[in-house]
C-alpha cells in the first residue's frame, strides 16, 4: 500500500499483492529519485551543523548519506538489470 507521508508518497504495510514488472520498475524509479533528493537534503542539513559549528554531528550524517547512497547505486544496479 501507498500512502502518503510529509508530502511525499512511501511505501507503507507490506502486502502480497504482485505487481506488474512495468509497475515495479516504474515504483523503483521513483523511489531512486526520492532517495537521491533525500540525500541532497541531508548533505545540505550537514552543511548547516558545520555552520553551527557542529563538526563531529556533520561528518557523523554525511556518513549516513553516503550509506544512503550506496544503497541507491545497488538500487540503480537492480534497475539497470531490469531493463
Amino acid at each position: 500500500m501507498i500512502r502518503l507521508h510529509e508530502g511525499h508518497d512511501h511505501a507503507g504495510e507490506h502486502h502480497h499483492e504482485v505487481m506488474s514488472e512495468e509497475q515495479l520498475i516504474s515504483l523503483l524509479n521513483y523511489m531512486l529519485d526520492h532517495n537521491r533528493h533525500h540525500a541532497e537534503e541531508l548533505s545540505d542539513f550537514a552543511h548547516q551543523l558545520t555552520h553551527l559549528g557542529k563538526e563531529e554531528e556533520a561528518k557523523l550524517l554525511l556518513e549516513g548519506v553516503a550509506d544512503f547512497e550506496t544503497g541507491n547505486r545497488k538500487l540503480a544496479a537492480v534497475l539497470e538489470k531490469l531493463r
